[in-house]
C-alpha cells in the first residue's frame, strides 16, 4: 500500500487555498446579494454583460462565453436564455458556421450592465476591504492587491 506524506508545503499550500476560496465564496455572496437587490439581475448575468459589453460588437461565441464567464456549455445556454428572457442578450447564428451561435447584447443589456457596474465595484472593494480587516484573510486579502 502506497502512503502519501504530506510535505510543510503542501500544507501551507492546502491552508492558503482554503484561504482563498473563504476569501471568494464571502465574495460572491456579497455581490450576488447586492446586484440581485439593487439590478434584479445575478452575478453570472453580470458577468457575462460585462464581456458581452467588452467584445468585439458586442458578440461572443456561445463557447467563448462559457469559457469567459467560467460555465459549462449547457449551463452558459441557460444563461443566455435568462438574458434573453430579460432583453438584454439574444442569440444569433454564426454566418461562416450555422452550427455556431453567437450571444449578442442588446442596448438594454448595455444600460444595465452600465447600471450594475458602480455596485459591483462598490460592494467588491468593501468586501475586501471588511474580509482584509480580518485577522486570517488579511494576508490573503493584501497578497491579492499588490499581485496587480
Amino acid at each position: 500500500m502506497t502512503t502519501t506524506s504530506y510535505t510543510p508545503a503542501a500544507a501551507s499550500d492546502q491552508a492558503m487555498w482554503g484561504k482563498v476560496l473563504t476569501l471568494h465564496a464571502r465574495v460572491e455572496r456579497q455581490l450576488t446579494q447586492a446586484l440581485q437587490r439593487k439590478h434584479g439581475i445575478g452575478l453570472s448575468e453580470f458577468r457575462a454583460l460585462e464581456c458581452l459589453v467588452h467584445a468585439k460588437a458586442g458578440e461572443l461565441r456561445m463557447q467563448e462565453l462559457a469559457d469567459k464567464v467560467g460555465l459549462g456549455q449547457s449551463s452558459v445556454t441557460r444563461l443566455v436564455g435568462r438574458l434573453f428572457s430579460a432583453g438584454f442578450a439574444f442569440r444569433d447564428l454564426c454566418p461562416g458556421d450555422k452550427r455556431g451561435v453567437y450571444a449578442v447584447i442588446t442596448d438594454e443589456g448595455k444600460e444595465r450592465y452600465a447600471d450594475a457596474r458602480g455596485t459591483y465595484s462598490e460592494v467588491l472593494s468593501a468586501a475586501l476591504n471588511t474580509a482584509g480587516a480580518t485577522p486570517e484573510l488579511a494576508g490573503t486579502v493584501q497578497a491579492l492587491r499588490s499581485a496587480h
